[in-house]
């Protein structure tokens, strides 16, 4: 299992344009960790600028599945997404544990 980060740049009117779509996105990211796809995932704060999002898979498409459906992307609040592979290390979940 690796883990990877899934990186939004949002609008800067994303605070006051996501309530309308933010049950849907919760629904979906709800979803996700039910799977055991989504670990983590939240707003970056003062600015709020982006979201970051953490998953865990076999592959990166994941990550870039819920991306394509997430209605905060389909509906233009954010302006731009990426897909990174984590190497985790440390800690409890990590990926490849140094021992």
């Amino acid at each position: 299992m690796k883990h990877f980060l899934l990186f939004y740049d949002v609008t800067p009117d994303y605070l006051e344009r996501r309530a309308t779509f933010r049950s849907e996105h919760l629904r979906l990211a709800r979803a996700a960790v039910e799977r055991g796809e989504l670990v983590l995932g939240g707003a970056m704060n003062d600015p709020v600028d982006g979201t970051l999002l953490l998953f865990k898979g076999e592959t990166r498409e994941v990550a870039e599945q819920f991306a394509r459906v997430d209605p905060y992307v389909l509906n233009g609040l954010v302006e731009q997404w990426r897909v990174r592979e984590w190497t985790t290390v440390v800690g409890a979940g990590a990926a490849t544990p140094l021992v």
